[in-house]
């Protein structure tokens, strides 16, 4: 409790509560702060505390002038990058998360905290939830970035920031079908669960097949879709 009877704590919760709640996509960008105070009822100091920690924790990016975005902030140091993503395709990326991904899977099952996993469900249950395709892939977004920072590997981290967003520029929005949101049986929950089963249980390399075939289906499907 700071001296003037504000629990930054609280604020923190408080902000936690409505980016769960508001319907977001990954690279919305957030109320203005002084709209966010208001409706969270909060200073702009312990405000800005709040947005702090969640930025830290690559659940949002600011940009100064422009505003604060969901998401992990994007790959600003690769200049070529916008290059790069002209200059692929869906088979390419998905090729490269075949590698790379199942990777960083297993390095997770080897160092995920009780809290990385426990954000791991959490990203499950919502992305099940969800009430549009959106919301869905703002929670499978952060379902594999939490998995990514779950291995306490800085460079591994920045390596899936940015095939994510060329991923986002090149593939996003490519497997929604004619609904407004996913089936109740769509693939991914089971094949979600099966990773994060794997990691929770240290099983490096169940974890590491578990997010491959999870990744085949996906890219089967993407293609097939794109055909």
């Amino acid at each position: 409790m700071t001296t003037d009877g504000v629990d930054p704590q609280g604020t923190l919760t408080q902000l936690r509560a409505f980016l769960a709640q508001a319907p977001l996509s990954v690279d919305s960008r957030l109320p203005p702060e002084r709209e966010l105070c208001q409706q969270l009822g909060v200073s702009r100091g312990e405000l800005r505390k709040a947005l702090a920690t969640l930025e830290a924790e690559g659940q949002l990016w600011r940009h100064v002038g422009k505003g604060t975005f969901i998401g992990a902030r994007p790959a600003e140091s690769l200049a070529d990058l916008s290059t790069a993503t002209s200059r692929t395709n869906p088979a390419e990326v998905m090729q490269t998360r075949i590698l790379i991904e199942p990777e960083i899977t297993r390095l997770a099952a080897l160092n995920a905290t009780a809290a990385d996993i426990a954000e791991m469900r959490t990203c499950m249950a919502r992305s099940r939830s969800a009430t549009s395709w959106r919301q869905y892939e703002s929670w499978d977004n952060r379902l594999h970035r939490s998995i990514a920072e779950a291995t306490r590997n800085t460079l591994l981290l920045a390596m899936f920031d940015t095939l994510n967003a060329v991923r986002r520029a090149v593939v996003w929005g490519r497997l929604r079908a004619n609904r407004t949101r996913p089936d109740p049986d769509h693939h991914s929950f089971k094949e979600h669960e099966e990773i994060v089963g794997a990691i929770a249980d240290r099983d490096m390399n169940e974890a590491a097949q578990a997010m491959r075939r999870h990744l085949q289906t996906v890219e089967r499907k993407l293609l097939n879709y794109s055909q």
